[in-house]
């Protein structure tokens, strides 16, 4: 998850290929506390919550997350982006955003996934994330050749 009041969500199966990703704008603090159960109850069943960042916005998932037993995983942008992402590509945030959004749609492509209209930065970054998160609980033993550039 790309954690902000807009938010990108991205679900992924212990096969370690994405089945849904979304952008979902919950608008407000309070709203976002009110969403999260459902959010949540909505993607279920998880085996992990990835989460990139930290604040008041994380510690509202993390709470619920941990209110249903369900282990979290918390990961700074530039932690995942050192994996997934060449060091030319990270040079600026507008690079990044780029780069994320070209490699998410290879992991689209990869996972047979339906293709985005258009796809948010948010989204992107939450499908990377949990692609990142694939590797780490181990469902993937290394990013996919399909993936890899």
């Amino acid at each position: 998850m790309d954690l902000g009041l807009r938010c990108g969500l991205a679900r992924f199966g212990a096969d370690g290929r994405l089945q849904w990703y979304r952008s979902q704008n919950l608008g407000t603090h309070a709203r976002l506390k009110r969403a999260v159960p459902a959010v949540l109850q909505e993607a279920s069943p998880l085996a992990w919550l990835v989460l990139e960042g930290g604040g008041p916005i994380a510690d509202v998932w993390e709470r619920e997350a941990l209110r249903r037993a369900l282990p979290v995983l918390r990961v700074a942008a530039e932690d995942w982006r050192h994996r997934l992402l060449y060091a030319r590509e990270q040079r600026s945030g507008a690079q990044a955003k780029d780069a994320a959004d070209t490699l998410a749609r290879r992991v689209i492509d990869w996972s047979r996934a339906p293709r985005p209209t258009s796809l948010r930065h948010d989204a992107a970054e939450a499908i990377l994330l949990g692609l990142w998160g694939a590797l780490e609980v181990g469902w993937l033993p290394q990013v996919p050749a399909d993936v890899r550039r």
